[in-house]
């Protein structure tokens, strides 16, 4: 096949970004739109809603963002490009990225058993030593397995990642797919990998559908091609192209719960029904049956590339309930809160690593920078009564106005920081941690239309149903854009769950625009302490909600803050963010049964970590986990005993490590790397109580 080169003038680079945005954003909103009547029976949706063009999460009284494997296992699965800069991406390294973000029996994937769900057979095939793509294969797991719908949901951000470059674009969506499928599930994928890459050059439906056929290897996969577009246009009613799939490509035709050529048929069906318009192909795999949150993420990804950012408001208004915003569930918690344009900016970031290119700075965490965008800012729900309308993005800035066209303007704007308390609900489990702790500092650019206006951030803590709002100083604002900086204030042992800005004016018709907002590393001073259990029967206060475990038991304890157990290798738990590079964790550490125990820094997942711990009754090491390689950067002898509280302390500056003990210096060493990552503790068969945490910030070297 033919390579198509990627164009780098600015021009070009600025319509990719907004490409991409738009189908990250067309993602998330065939997938919410879906996701509320997955598994429904045809006649039930028509019954219940007749077409399902508007989201109806509240009729069913569920939330709308929840957590969801399409967008979970796309975003997470994608990293594996960023977390190996440098290298050609093969099988293996995204089965070891899937070993690194997936905590089994509770997160991304359908945890349906060994034999009957694809993607956790994989997944223990990992586990037990079998490398991708034996793990997925047909050889190791047999044709109907390997061939469900998994391979073409979770792949498209690595098209995304290869604008006009179908050939490259699909030996990676295959590389990644085969580490659960196999056969014509991954043709499937390779078909849709290849129309979106060549989507950002050419809208014509048809002629992608032409070109992606070539890349085809199976003839099931090209007579399904041939007799869909045969049998499926916009001149079609959508109900009988419905049918007509039903009748010949449905899922009575083939083994298993949901097969890739049933839903790979329907998706071409929406997307050829619905011709040129963007919410007739979502409501479309919507309201049909088969694997609705799946197939509509899967036409709304590439309908937003090939159609383009306007496209995705046309019709009823799907943009401004979503507000951009998604959760990434995994073991890297700190990255599970985000929204549409941080994620656009780590495959953007994605695609310039694999063509060799250098990554820019980092900008910060909210800029607005595509149309529209607002980064998950609305009118805070907690703060109702301002009568002005929604907050709105300007594609360099978020616009705020203040209350209606009399008198003084009042408005609350918010975004989350962690996972809303009222929010519970959800068939895969919400693991999280915030992205903004207590002892950060927010940097914020602000400006008014005219003069009057002032802003006070705050944030929102939330404890046994009770919402509190903390506010920081009032700052006035004008023409000039001014820069506004507060430190978030502790509330005991909680996290915010919820930053924002209280905007008053002196008159009406105001208007107010955050241009940047920013924090970053770890926070100055922040602390979990006393013994967090109120009652036998409830051993996971709110306080422990910031931590992220992939241990077997992690509970508040009955003596201490923490108790940790795990009956194997690598029962990870932390708390934390990416950005966090230069601090110090503190914590009285008992040890019970145990092989290795003690406390993480820089994890990035629960297989890539540095950890300062205690082994065997008698040594203390430095070590540095990165997937199945454990590597000791130091280690010394050292006695110690079961059932006896010791004050450990594990710095991490730079490259430099130390781990001290009762107040002294026992290790130091050298890291292989500077980069950032949460903190918590690991224990490996056997149990730790920890009596409080402390996290501190460093200064950097």
């Amino acid at each position: 096949m033919t390579t198509h080169p990627v164009r780098h003038t600015p021009v070009r680079r600025e319509r990719y970004a907004e490409q991409v945005y738009a189908g990250v954003l067309g993602k998330i909103i065939g997938v919410y739109l879906g996701r509320p009547v997955e598994g429904w029976p045809y006649q039930d949706i028509t019954d219940r809603f007749g077409e399902v063009g508007r989201y109806v999460n509240d009729d069913l009284g569920i939330p709308l963002i929840v957590a969801d494997d399409d967008i979970s296992g796309t975003l997470a699965f994608a990293r594996v490009v960023l977390d190996n800069p440098g290298r050609t991406v093969e099988a293996a390294d995204v089965g070891d990225t899937w070993l690194n973000y997936v905590i089994e029996d509770r997160t991304i994937l359908w945890w349906g058993g060994m034999g009957r769900s694809t993607e956790h057979t994989a997944y223990l095939n990992l586990r037990r030593g079998i490398p991708a793509p034996s793990s997925g294969s047909i050889a190791v797991n047999g044709q109907t397995l390997a061939e469900q719908i998994g391979a073409q949901i979770f792949s498209d951000a690595f098209g995304l990642m290869h604008p006009d470059d179908p050939d490259r674009a699909v030996a990676l969506t295959r590389a990644a797919a085969s580490v659960s499928h196999d056969g014509d599930a991954l043709e499937s994928a390779g078909l849709l990998a290849a129309m979106r890459a060549l989507a950002f050059d050419e809208p014509d439906l048809d002629r992608l559908l032409d070109t992606g056929t070539a890349y085809v290897r199976s003839p099931a996969v090209r007579r399904l091609l041939d007799d869909v577009r045969a049998n499926c246009s916009a001149a079609h009613d959508w109900r009988d192209i419905r049918d007509w799939v039903d009748q010949h490509y449905g899922y009575a035709r083939y083994p298993g719960p949901c097969h890739a050529l049933s839903n790979l048929a329907m998706s071409l069906g929406a997307l050829l029904g619905a011709g040129d318009s963007f919410p007739a192909s979502v409501m479309i795999a919507s309201s049909v049956g088969f694997d609705t949150d799946s197939n509509a993420g899967t036409v709304g990804c590439l309908n937003g590339v090939r159609l383009g950012l306007d496209a995705l408001g046309e019709g009823p208004d799907l943009r401004t309930p979503v507000a951009d915003r998604l959760l990434v569930v995994t073991a890297d918690g700190g990255e599970c809160v985000s929204d549409a344009t941080r994620e656009t900016d780590r495959i953007l970031a994605s695609a310039t690593t694999l063509a060799g290119g250098e990554l820019p700075p980092p900008r910060p965490r909210f800029t607005f920078a595509y149309r529209g965008s607002v980064q998950g800012f609305t009118a805070c729900p907690y703060h109702p009564g301002a009568d002005g309308p929604p907050p709105a993005g300007t594609g360099d800035a978020l616009r705020v106005r203040l209350g209606g066209p009399h008198g003084p303007g009042t408005a609350h704007v918010s975004t989350p920081t962690f996972l809303d308390p009222a929010d519970t609900s959800g068939n895969f489990s919400t693991l999280a941690s915030p992205t903004l702790y207590p002892g950060q500092t927010l940097t914020a650019r602000l400006s008014a239309a005219r003069d009057g206006t002032n802003v006070r951030p705050y944030v929102l803590y939330a404890d046994e149903g009770r919402t509190t709002t903390v506010l920081g100083e009032a700052n006035s604002l004008g023409p000039t854009p001014r820069t506004v900086t507060w430190q978030v204030p502790p509330a005991g042992n909680l996290v915010p769950f919820r930053v924002g800005f209280a905007f008053t004016a002196d008159g009406p018709g105001a208007e107010a625009f955050l241009h940047e907002l920013d924090w970053r590393g770890a926070p100055e001073d922040f602390e979990q302490s006393g013994v967090l259990l109120a009652s036998i029967w409830d051993t996971k206060p709110q306080a422990l909600a910031p931590w992220v475990s992939s241990a077997k038991n992690f509970e508040a304890d009955f003596a201490v803050t923490y108790s940790v157990s795990h009956p194997d290798i690598l029962g990870v738990v932390t708390t934390g963010t990416r950005d966090w590079t230069d601090y110090a964790v503190a914590s009285r550490l008992t040890f019970s049964l145990h092989e290795t125990a003690g406390l993480v820094v820089r994890s990035r997942g629960h297989r890539r970590f540095y950890a300062g711990v205690f082994s065997g009754g008698d040594r203390l090491r430095l070590l540095h986990q990165r997937d199945g390689e454990r590597r000791v950067l130091a280690e010394t002898a050292f006695t110690y005993e079961r059932d006896r509280p010791y004050a450990v302390e594990l710095r991490c500056r730079g490259r430099e490590f130390a781990l001290s003990v009762d107040g002294s210096i026992r290790l130091t060493a050298i890291a292989d790397d500077t980069l950032g990552g949460g903190t918590g503790f690991v224990v490996e068969r056997g149990a730790v109580a920890a009596d409080g945490v402390r996290i501190s910030r460093l200064a950097a070297p």
